[in-house]
């Protein structure tokens, strides 16, 4: 049991949680961060898009940025999972898959999103080598080449414009009924968009590279790159669990500061944003954070006003 009370419990160690735990440690708050060491885009070789930090691979930006973070005592990181959560604003209680218990007066959920079972055969082998989910993050290496988008309805919509500023040369799989209005089909025709609906039978691949995406009815599309439309949810059942408010699309519901509906309780990064990026996480953290300091100073001048 650790008795003291601290200010802050951070679970989640990815862009958005560290960046947290780096305002409230300059901010003099007592901070932990619980982190199972699991984060979604560890599949991925590189972060991109992130200003002094493009192309470093997601352990060496956790590295570096755990060691920055190292220079505030008042911060601890935990290799643990939170499972359980009680009390309210002010007391709240974590325990851990390790048995351990932390005491803190605001909570800070950065738990992210996983993606849920990759069901079309061999994507999985191909996922963050070859095959990726945001053209931000890995268009400029796709440039130009030969790819596969495989998504449906408004996702098709979504990829095929944005796509288009990298390469021209993209075949669409829906994997299945396209699930596209016909005005959408006549704008994909008139941009020489083949849409392709077969199911996938296989991604084939070499080390991770695709050589071709194959479809039941035997057509082979050769390509060098695949972007897809994941489904996703939130990294942790702890938010729900503890009565926060979950949209349809699981993402934690907050305000413009990063407040949940429960009073003490804050989501920053992708669990609470579809903006999914790195740097756009690191930022939501910097200001929850920011928010939550606000919040405990607050309290603690009426307190000894």
């Amino acid at each position: 049991m650790r008795e003291q009370l601290l200010d802050v419990a951070i679970i989640g160690g990815g862009p958005a949680g560290l960046n947290a735990a780096l305002m409230l440690g300059r901010a003099r708050k007592n901070v932990v961060v619980i982190d199972e060491g699991r984060p979604r885009n560890a599949v991925t070789r590189e972060t991109h898009g992130f200003l002094t930090r493009d192309g470093v691979s997601p352990s060496e930006f956790r590295r570096i940025a755990q060691e920055e973070i190292s220079a505030y005592p008042s911060v601890s990181i935990v290799a643990d999972t939170a499972v359980s959560i009680t009390g309210t604003d002010g007391q709240f209680l974590i325990t851990t898959a390790q048995g351990e218990t932390f005491a803190c007066k605001k909570l800070l959920f950065a738990v992210g999103m996983k993606d849920q079972p990759l069901d079309v055969p061999g994507l999985a082998e191909v996922y963050g080598k070859s095959a990726f989910v945001c053209p931000y993050c890995d268009g400029w290496e796709l440039r130009d080449k030969p790819l596969v988008i495989i998504s449906k309805g408004a996702g098709v919509m979504h990829f095929a414009p944005l796509l288009s500023g990298w390469t021209n040369r993209f075949t669409i799989c829906t994997n299945g009924p396209d699930e596209l209005t016909e005005a959408q089909r006549e704008e994909l025709r008139q941009h020489r968009v083949p849409v392709l609906n077969t199911p996938i039978r296989s991604i084939d691949s070499i080390d991770g590279m695709v050589q071709q995406v194959v479809l039941e009815d035997g057509t082979t599309i050769p390509c060098e790159g695949i972007f897809f439309s994941p489904e996703l949810v939130t990294g942790s059942d702890l938010p729900q669990s503890i009565g926060c408010h979950i949209t349809e699309a699981g993402m934690v519901v907050v305000d413009d500061f990063g407040k949940t509906n429960i009073p003490g309780v804050y989501s920053a990064g992708d669990a609470a944003s579809r903006q999914y990026q790195a740097i756009a996480a690191a930022a939501k953290g910097a200001f929850t954070a920011a928010a939550i300091n606000n919040e405990l100073n607050l309290e603690a001048w009426r307190r000894n006003g």
